[in-house]
């Protein structure tokens, strides 16, 4: 399935890191990566189109934007990309090597996505898979418990096994979470993923205002789903036609 990345600002960074955070298991991989624009002041530079995705602009202090964007930091070396709606199966495939071709174009030197697993129960305990032995270890080394046997799912299960074909470095990351919004669980994989990567970011606030922000987040989503409904509904009941 045909999907554009979009760059309206050139992005001139070197073997930048590119972090990604799609909704999941506690929208964990979506918080994360907003979280992460949003405290490292990063530009938005870009887009993520495809037809399948649901015909919504999202609306962020006072300005109109995709619900799927991109962000860099030349300070950090950074880019991230998330998604504010939940990607439609169909597109799935297509978005990931999208992305993929995207790392490889900006030579990037690691590919991370965010997420989380369910679980009853939460621990501290931060999880990856990664695509090379030299990123395994890397992990080992950050104090990740590395996933010998299971299954993973979405964007970031797919395009761990793309990046693994591909021999390209890339790793998934992820916190336990048994909550549908999950900031406290957002928090403690961003500080893994901070260490780990050398990133000067600070939970803080998210920590403090978990409630604040999975209201935000709750409502953000509501609307986009609320929208995507009246959209089909349009479509199957046009006025005219």
């Amino acid at each position: 399935m045909h999907v554009l990345i979009r760059e309206n600002e050139k992005i001139a960074l070197k073997k930048p890191v590119i972090i990604e955070g799609f909704p999941g298991i506690g929208m964990v991989g979506t918080i994360c990566a907003s979280y992460l624009a949003e405290k490292l002041d990063m530009e938005l530079v870009g887009s993520i189109h495809s037809s399948h995705f649901p015909p919504i602009s999202a609306i962020h202090d006072y300005k109109p934007v995709s619900p799927a964007r991109i962000y860099a930091s030349k300070k950090h070396n950074l880019i991230v990309l998330f998604s504010e709606f939940v990607i439609p199966a169909e597109t799935v495939y297509g978005l990931s090597s999208a992305i993929l071709d995207f790392a490889q174009q900006k030579k990037a030197s690691g590919l991370y996505s965010l997420a989380a697993i369910a679980a009853p129960e939460p621990t501290e305990t931060i999880y990856g898979i990664a695509s090379t032995p030299a990123l395994s270890a890397t992990l080992k080394k950050a104090n990740i418990e590395l996933i010998r046997e299971g299954a993973t799912q979405g964007v970031s299960g797919v395009l761990i096994a793309e990046c693994a074909a591909r021999k390209f470095p890339a790793a998934n990351l992820m916190v336990q979470s048994a909550a549908p919004l999950d900031p406290r669980a957002s928090a403690r994989l961003l500080d893994a993923v901070g260490k780990m990567l050398k990133l000067p970011i600070n939970t803080a606030d998210l920590v403090k205002q978990a409630d604040t922000v999975e209201t935000r987040m709750r409502q953000s989503m509501e609307k986009m789903k609320d929208l995507h409904a009246d959209y089909k509904t349009f479509e199957q009941n046009p006025m005219y036609g």
